[in-house]
């Protein structure tokens, strides 16, 4: 009798059992994996196109405005060096003219100057614009006056141009590059005289205009004459003229604007600082004359370089200031 009870109510307890069984595995398949899980539930929980749209839209922004600030901040990390650079390179160029009884190198690069019957060797030689790498250049003894006090040949130019071996640049005023009628070599000054032709005068006032001695330099002082820029390429000195109111002259040279549409540049006392060009001074038309190993010179297009703004006027005369100590109009 008892046997047919327990029988009887096994037979009642079973399905229930099996029912447990059933819900819970449905309970299971519901909060299983996504693999478990129904078509809907998958697509509610992937990204819609307008999502990915908004996404690649801010990955965009971000990347248009994080890039300028990289290259900014690489520019100006670039400039630091340069300016370092200028800054050992005007020490130097001091130190030399304390070594030589006040007399200052030449700086028309890669020759030896002959003005006024005063010669000085030149401060860089010309194998910073032949040689075609930087371990010929490295391997050469001849790397010009300056480079006992330099003894690095990476100190010559702007780590902007990697490719040139030499941007810097001495100004014309700094015993440089002669003008045609405005202090030339003693061979031309002597065959303007047999011509009757007049050089002008190279002290106005208290102002000595082409600086040959440290001695010179005495009205405006040492931290208002500049001697060398950052040009940028490769040439043999910066010229610019003293008599009229335009950049360039007959040897075209440019103002750099590389550097953020400037130019670093230092000054007979050492010091080296970083001058800003307006618009005008920028948009001057230039064109390239390219050396070998890709290196170049820029020059101005032969056309009227003079300033066409009150801004372009403050730039140029500011640099005739600094490089002549006045202005000759």
């Amino acid at each position: 009798m008892a046997g047919r009870i327990a029988e009887r109510n096994s037979l009642l307890i079973r399905p229930i059992v099996s029912a447990h069984r059933l819900a819970g595995r449905r309970r299971f398949r519901r909060s299983g994996t996504i693999a478990h899980r129904s078509p809907s539930v998958r697509q509610s929980q992937a990204f819609t196109l307008i999502e990915l749209l908004v996404v690649i839209a801010v990955i965009a922004l971000l990347l248009a405005i994080l890039i300028p600030v990289l290259r900014s901040a690489k520019e100006q990390a670039q400039r630091v060096v340069c300016m370092s650079n200028l800054r050992q390179i005007i020490r130097a160029w001091v130190q030399y003219a304390d070594d030589n009884d006040g007399k200052l190198v030449a700086g028309r690069a890669g020759y030896l100057s002959h003005y006024m019957n005063i010669s000085e060797p030149s401060w860089v030689s010309s194998y910073f614009f032949h040689s075609t790498s930087r371990s010929e250049l490295a391997a050469n003894p001849d790397k010009g006056a300056l480079w006992p006090y330099l003894l690095n040949i990476d100190i010559y130019h702007c780590p902007r141009r990697a490719n040139h071996f030499l941007t810097y640049a001495a100004v014309c005023a700094a015993n440089g590059t002669s003008l045609d009628g405005w202090y030339m070599d003693s061979e031309c000054y002597l065959q303007s005289l047999a011509h009757g032709s007049m050089i002008p005068p190279n002290k106005v006032g208290k102002t000595v205009l082409r600086l040959i001695r440290m001695s010179d330099i005495v009205s405006p002082g040492a931290s208002e004459r500049a001697v060398f820029i950052d040009a940028g390429n490769s040439q043999f000195g910066f010229v610019i003229p003293y008599f009229e109111p335009f950049w360039g002259g007959l040897h075209r040279s440019a103002p750099p604007t590389y550097h953020a549409g400037g130019m670093p540049l230092s000054f007979a006392d050492a010091h080296v600082e970083y001058w800003k060009w307006s618009r005008d001074t920028i948009d001057l038309p230039r064109e390239l004359y390219h050396r070998s190993s890709g290196q170049f010179t820029e020059h101005l297009v032969r056309r009227d370089t003079s300033p066409k703004t009150d801004e372009g006027f403050y730039d140029l005369q500011r640099t005739q200031k600094a490089i002549w100590g006045r202005l000759g109009y």
